[in-house]
């Protein structure tokens, strides 16, 4: 044998180990086919791959971030609003994963695009703004039945901007204003039956005895006469006109 054809065999395998020789990190999986048939998955670490006659997909089982692309949403109560929001998701079954679906990444975006979408449609628009746990963990939920059969586990799904045109933020503002003004009426209707509640029962005390009305009257007397002013009118109960006209009618002795 030639030295030419030693170092053509020696070239020969290492070309071959080369290409034959795959080290997975702990985070991947590899994906074997056999001659095209599905064989197994191997890794993580130093795993060989026959060239030729194997082939091997890498598949990362990292949680991947997902941002979802703003969707136009018209609420149960006919308000057009843009969503966007975000979903994290993992590859649980690489076989799955690979031999399931075409793409799993985009099949997953366009699958959560269009259950955003359902889902917030169902609901107005004051639930969008307040209830916004509900309606992530109903996406997700939804989300995670739907990619099971990808090997695909979708563990949060959080909408992250609810946003409106600028009319209807207007309009917005002016129902939370007349719903300040309403609840203010109603704080002030109330302090008002609460003081006449108050004021009729201290007049029912008042009436019971009449030395306690003179002091309430002298008690009035002195509030106006610290006051500043020019004229100062003193109210006269009746009790003591009543009293002085009794006295005049009486026939003189």
């Amino acid at each position: 044998m030639s030295a030419y054809t030693l170092y053509t065999i020696i070239a020969l395998v290492v070309v071959f180990l080369a290409s034959a020789i795959r080290i997975l990190r702990e985070y991947e999986r590899g994906v074997i086919f056999l001659l095209g048939r599905f064989w197994k998955v191997k890794g993580p670490g130093f795993i060989i791959v026959i060239p030729l006659i194997q082939q091997m997909v890498r598949v990362d089982l990292r949680t991947i971030v997902m941002d979802v692309p703003t969707q136009d949403v018209i609420s149960r109560d006919n308000v057009s609003v843009e969503v966007n929001a975000v979903v994290y998701f993992r590859v649980i079954e690489p076989d799955k994963a690979i031999i399931q679906v075409e793409n799993f990444y985009d099949a997953t975006s366009q699958l959560a695009q269009t259950t955003l979408r359902s889902v917030l449609g169902q609901h107005e628009l004051d639930e969008m703004l307040s209830e916004r746990d509900k309606l992530n963990a109903d996406i997700q939920a939804i989300l995670d039945e739907q990619t099971n059969a990808w090997g695909i586990k979708v563990s949060n799904v959080e909408i992250k901007h609810v946003d409106l045109n600028e009319t209807m933020v207007r309009a917005i503002a002016k129902q939370a204003e007349a719903e300040r003004v309403r609840r203010a009426k109603i704080i002030h209707a109330e302090g008002e039956m609460q003081a006449s509640a108050k004021l009729l029962e201290a007049a029912q005390m008042l009436t019971q005895q009449s030395e306690a009305m003179q002091l309430r009257y002298l008690q009035t007397l002195t509030e106006i006469a610290g006051e500043k002013t020019n004229t100062i009118v003193f109210p006269l109960p009746m009790n003591l006109i009543d009293s002085v006209i009794e006295k005049i009618k009486q026939p003189k002795a």
